[in-house]
């Protein structure tokens, strides 16, 4: 029996997971959203690409939750999408509710699942997928390093000419204005990125990965970023399914971990087929820790303003 992935949310983020995932062959999907027709067309659009992918995987539409159930992974994308001058804290009490409802559809059908949370404002949703569910903080995490890191591994990438293939950035924090890209521990082929840019350059590329979905959304000028997230979402999804024990930037719930306690939080995550298997603590420059803090400072201010 193949694994079973549901997408809650069959807008552009949701349905392009679903792309990249059935297209890795990596689970059978169930589209859900509450737009009559939507998730129905695009899993049946989806599905029919499957025979020229040679991907044999079974993808679903539906508006309802009842095909959800068995699912091992949940992701939840369903929300408001940011418009131009709206920062992601914007959309903090109107989607709250919707990540509440659908959280507590997709635990009735999938009491064992993994649930991954894409919906902005991230960190915050993830607390209130935590508190309707239950679940353990191993079952809930957010989904915002690996887009991050992803984002300024492309800046340093073209700043200096060298294949992505070379950089491996790592971006903590909040996902938002108040994330903290970690250039000593940014590499290019191994080297540290501060040997081979200068602290100008450097901030200038940090500024710009931090400001890196906002400036996605100006230029869109309708809509956000989408093909960046739905492979950030499968690139976790796949470190569950495969059971890989992949160490990955991810919002989890910290319970003393950088001094920080009760919060949602991008910190290095390994994951693997339980979920959350291990959060690592890194040395920090005391620059870079009052830099986490004041993230994790941002992230509860949200907390506070849930309904």
């Amino acid at each position: 029996m193949r694994n079973k992935v549901t997408i809650v949310g069959a807008g552009n983020v949701g349905a392009t997971a679903a792309h990249w995932l059935a297209a890795e062959e990596l689970a059978d999907i169930v589209l859900v959203d509450i737009v009559e027709g939507i998730p129905q067309g695009k899993a049946l659009d989806l599905l029919q690409s499957m025979p020229v992918e040679k991907s044999d995987v079974s993808i679903t539409g539906s508006n309802g939750y009842e095909p959800t159930a068995g699912s091992d992974i949940v992701v939840i994308t369903a929300g408001f999408p940011r418009k131009p001058g709206m920062s992601r804290d914007d959309l903090v009490r109107a989607n709250a509710e919707i990540v509440g409802k659908a959280t507590e559809e997709v635990v009735k059908y999938s009491p064992d699942c993994i649930l991954i949370i894409v919906t902005n404002p991230l960190d915050a949703m993830c607390e209130v997928a935590r508190r309707v569910s239950g679940f353990p903080r191993e079952r809930i995490l957010g989904m915002a390093g690996v887009l991050d890191s992803a984002r300024f591994s492309t800046f340093v990438a073209m700043e200096l000419g060298v294949s992505v293939e070379n950089v491996h950035t790592f971006v903590l924090g909040g996902h938002g204005d108040q994330m903290v890209p970690l250039p000593r521990y940014s590499t290019v082929a191994g080297i540290p990125i501060p040997e081979l840019l200068d602290k100008a350059v450097i901030d200038r590329l940090v500024e710009r990965t931090a400001k890196g979905g906002g400036e996605i959304v100006s230029l869109l000028k309708a809509g956000s970023a989408y093909y960046a997230p739905g492979r950030s979402i499968m690139e976790m999804a796949e470190a569950i399914l495969k059971d890989k024990h992949k160490i990955l930037p991810c919002a989890a719930y910290l319970q003393g971990e950088y001094d920080l306690k009760d919060l949602f939080i991008g910190v290095p995550c390994r994951l693997g087929a339980k979920g959350l298997e291990k959060i690592y603590e890194i040395n920090l420059t005391a620059e870079e820790k009052a830099a986490l803090h004041k993230s994790a400072e941002a992230v509860e201010s949200l907390v506070k303003a849930l309904p």
